[in-house]
């Protein structure tokens, strides 16, 4: 189902039965399920954006429902603005943070692995200005580089719409800006185009009905690899034991995320501020579309052509290119997944 369609459809008119209940269920799960921890282990845990869209809330719901505290990891989350931004990766560098860590970025020579696959499929839209009607039209437009500037996701995203009209990054104007001014700044008419999480087309075109989507970036790259987290080796190779406990708790985590949405819903419009209505439209669209992981989250296929997409790009010189293995601990994952009960299916999702 595309972002257009469900935004058209009584789902985004989901009433939150029982929201007021739900606010002690936290400390409950703690209390009912973590273990006599004779310490608790302290890590940083990333977050792709500023504030977080609802795709990441994940480790919010494993923090609040008590999944980290039942493996006795006490996590500090910490927002990037951007999680390919330079700040963001010279952080999981230095092992100071686990967060998504891309294939271009093992490419390009940072030491780190990714351990678990939060979201495999690209949630976004490429939304645009209303005289926008096609890709060939972005040519002279200004389009977003929102989390990161020149190499970040928006901008390779707007790339990759160029490319699909036989344009290149020449011929459009990029703006940067923080990633809490996506938004605002295709509302305000600032940037002609830009990626949209579902909670902020909804929200866009509420605001500005004239604003359309031109293409789901599922749909234009559906074998891209969304978001992964990894950790850097000098943290695999001393606390693996810890990063195998934090991906257990996330898979946990996105189980309950598919199975309870009453039970989540608060957490995530908290974490991302954003209006519950437009949250539940996207919590909607990304159930409907499998985008979060219920096991490792992990492809072979996916990750494979988007190393291949950053070779062809220019992103990852070809002699750097690195294998799937070189990306990709699949030991730890499947280590994790063993402790979260095996692998499964849920509403049809079973990356």
């Amino acid at each position: 189902m595309t972002i257009a369609q469900l935004r058209n459809s009584n789902l985004a008119l989901f009433a939150l039965a029982g929201f007021a209940l739900v606010g002690g269920l936290g400390a409950e799960a703690v209390a009912q399920t973590a273990p006599n921890c004779p310490t608790m282990r302290k890590i940083n845990v990333g977050i792709a954006v500023s504030p977080p869209n609802v795709v990441h809330t994940s480790p919010y719901v494993a923090k609040e429902l008590g999944y980290f505290a039942k493996h006795c990891i006490e996590p500090t989350l910490v927002q990037f603005e951007g999680a390919q931004s330079a700040t963001a990766n010279v952080a999981v560098a230095q092992g100071t943070v686990i967060l998504n860590v891309t294939d271009v970025a093992i490419g390009n020579g940072m030491k780190a692995q990714q351990f678990w696959g939060l979201a495999p499929r690209m949630p976004q839209a490429y939304v645009v200005a209303e005289d926008v009607k096609k890709a060939a039209d972005l040519k002279g437009k200004r389009l977003s580089a929102t989390g990161g500037g020149v190499g970040g996701f928006n901008w390779r995203m707007g790339r990759e719409v160029l490319k699909s009209a036989g344009l290149t990054i020449e011929d459009a104007q990029f703006i940067s800006s923080a990633t809490a001014g996506r938004l605002p700044g295709l509302i305000a008419g600032q940037v002609d185009g830009v990626a949209l999480h579902p909670e902020d087309v909804y929200l866009a075109q509420q605001k500005k009905p004239g604003l359309r989507v031109l293409v789901g970036l599922a749909e234009l790259m559906p074998k891209y690899f969304f978001n992964a987290y990894g950790a850097a080796e000098s943290i695999l190779a001393k606390d693996r034991a810890m990063v195998r406990d934090v991906a257990t708790s996330l898979i946990e985590a996105n189980r309950v995320i598919y199975n309870q949405k009453e039970r989540v819903m608060p957490i995530m419009v908290e974490a991302t501020k954003k209006p519950q209505d437009a949250v539940s439209f996207s919590y909607d669209y990304l159930v409907k579309n499998c985008v979060w992981s219920v096991n490792t989250g992990f492809s072979k296929e996916r990750t494979e052509w988007s190393i291949d997409n950053g070779v062809e790009n220019g992103d990852i010189q070809p002699d750097k290119k690195p294998t799937y293995d070189q990306v990709v601990d699949v030991k730890l994952g499947e280590e994790a997944l063993k402790a979260a009960g095996g692998a499964t299916k849920i509403k049809g999702c079973s990356d």
